[in-house]
């Protein structure tokens, strides 16, 4: 995996499952936007702190982006 720990905007999201799970549709990062095919979400909760992960599919690279207290990270690429 390609760290990049950068903090980025959610510019579109979707809904997913029957529980309708929000995922990210796009994103920006500096002056570029990518667009997702499909995604998987984990849960970790740790004490009162909740932290959704997503590994996100372009359908080129997957995206592994965490949101925390509605901040949302690229954490990196592979």
């Amino acid at each position: 995996m390609s760290y990049i720990n950068e903090t980025i905007d959610i510019n579109a999201f979707y809904f997913a499952g029957s529980k309708g799970r929000i995922f990210p549709r796009q994103i920006q990062l500096g002056d570029e936007q990518y667009n997702f095919e499909e995604g998987l979400q984990y849960i970790v909760k740790k004490g009162q702190r909740v932290i959704k992960f997503f590994d996100m599919n372009d359908g080129h690279k997957i995206y592994r982006i965490a949101c925390e207290d509605g901040n949302w990270t690229l954490i990196g690429t592979k």
